[in-house]
């Protein structure tokens, strides 16, 4: 019996090590991969130690030897390190300066933080991404958020932000993308009604069937119910022979995305209602209604409660399509996010227009986030695509933005001086924006005139009065 104990016990050991040589076999392909990664990367425990800090990162921060780092308190290697901040608040931050972006985050083991890991992403690297497809079979794909690397690209990722408002819309979103309810996207013009349309159907149970989508205000109103129901063969003159498919019937098993329902007429809205109650559509000229399984996202620059107490838009069916809102905030409001936005408008058009062109000079940046961006995201994409028509390599500087921006800029600082100043004269307003305008301008004084909205002649009436030097 005691031999056999013993060969017990020692078969028991024999798989104790086998498991043990697997998980150190794991272990160190974990850490070639990580040693050997483009970013920077450093781990700390709960306690604040380093227990691993790649070539990348070393070489990005401080080029010292691993040894005396790995062990050490990371307040006593890195006196400036968020690290230990973010293992205390369990919440991750971005920390972005002219060359490199950090990305911290708290490690989460069975929801207890047992320590902290932060990237670093090189801005260059950014920019030299779409160069280097091989990057991408690594497994290390660079998110469009910056938030984190993943295997596959998150849905979620298309919606580009950290801010406080972005992290809830993206929380919203990713709990009702599972469900069929219709969903009402508002926002003014250009915030990415349409982008958060594709993400709620890439994440829903129906992202293998189509996602049909129709803007309702580019269609007229005569031509609108054919393209949303479709038609019989000979429904009416013109008509196609065999009839046609509207776009409900093409979205049957996946999405349906009506886009600026506002504008929908109010005939048309008492169809629609029709659709969203039964669940079928009938064809023009036909004679039997057809079921359809369609999960209905609509959207909207207008204030559908207003329209509705003018009578413009149905009220029933203002409450079909607002079972679930998102609200999606304009630019103005969520500022913090633009560096990152421009970082992957940045990546796109170095892509399209074959140019290397690695950042947005600090004090441009500075305009770009006190412009008042009434066209949202849409407008910094098309600055940003003018700026690289103007542009060869190298960074985009202040003379690449267009010069409506620069003066929104002065007009914000005008403003902000009329304010801080409550016997501020309209002649010392006047003074400083001449001092503003010239400074924006670098010197340049028909370009400031311009700015101004005065002659050139004008430009140089008023410097003479106010004794400003010409700069």
């Amino acid at each position: 019996m005691e031999g056999r104990g013993f060969l017990h016990l020692r078969d028991e050991l024999n798989l104790l090590e086998k498991y043990l040589e697997i998980e150190r076999t794991k272990t160190y392909i974990l850490e070639s991969i990580l040693m050997d990664s483009p970013e920077g990367i450093i781990v700390i425990d709960a306690e604040g130690y380093v227990a691993f800090i790649n070539r990348a990162y070393i070489l990005l921060s401080c080029n010292r030897m691993k040894d005396a780092i790995v062990g050490k308190r990371i307040d006593e290697v890195f006196k400036d390190s968020r690290l230990i901040s973010v293992i205390k608040t369990g919440k991750g931050e971005i920390v972005e300066d002219s060359n490199i972006i950090k990305v911290i985050e708290p490690i989460l083991k069975e929801g207890r933080i047992v320590g902290a890991i932060e990237r670093l992403i090189d801005k260059k690297r950014i920019c030299d991404f779409k160069s280097n497809p091989l990057n991408e079979n690594k497994g290390l794909v660079l998110s469009e958020s910056l938030n984190y690397e993943k295997g596959l690209i998150d849905p979620l990722d298309k919606i580009i932000g950290c801010s406080n408002v972005i992290k809830e819309l993206k929380s919203k979103i990713a709990k009702i993308a599972n469900t069929d309810s219709t969903v009402l996207i508002t926002g003014e013009s250009g915030t990415g009604k349409e982008v958060v349309a594709n993400v709620i159907h890439e994440l829903s149970p129906r992202k293998g069937n189509n996602l049909v989508k129709i803007n309702c205000a580019a269609i007229p109103a005569n031509i609108l119910e054919s393209e949303l129901f479709g038609y019989e063969d000979g429904a009416f003159t013109g008509a196609r022979k065999g009839g046609k498919a509207g776009k409900f019937e093409l979205a049957d098993k996946g999405t349906i995305f009506l886009d600026e329902i506002g504008e929908m007429c109010v005939e048309m809205q008492a169809k629609l209602l029709r659709v969203l109650q039964e669940r079928e559509i009938e064809r023009i000229g036909g004679s039997s209604p057809k079921k359809v399984d369609v999960r209905i996202i609509a959207a909207t620059n207008q204030d559908l409660e207003q329209k509705v107490s003018k009578g413009e838009f149905r009220e029933d069916l203002y409450y079909r399509l607002n079972v679930v809102r998102i609200h999606l905030p304009p630019l103005r409001e969520r500022v913090e996010d633009i560096p990152l936005i421009c970082n992957h408008l940045l990546k796109k058009y170095s892509k399209k227009f074959g140019k290397k062109v690695d950042g947005i000079e600090e004090k441009a940046m500075e305009y770009l986030k006190n412009y008042s961006w009434p066209g949202n995201v849409r407008e910094l994409e098309n600055v940003i695509e003018r700026a690289f028509n103007f542009i060869e390599e190298g960074t985009i500087k202040l003379e690449h933005l267009p010069e409506y921006i620069l003066k929104g800029m002065l007009l914000n600082c005008i403003k902000v001086k009329s304010k801080d100043y409550n016997h501020t004269t309209l002649s010392e307003i006047e003074k400083q924006s001449l001092i503003n305008a010239l400074k924006v301008c670098n010197g340049n004084k028909s370009r400031a005139a311009r700015m101004l909205g005065i002659s050139r002649a004008g430009l140089y009436q008023k410097l003479r009065k106010y004794g400003i030097e010409m700069l």
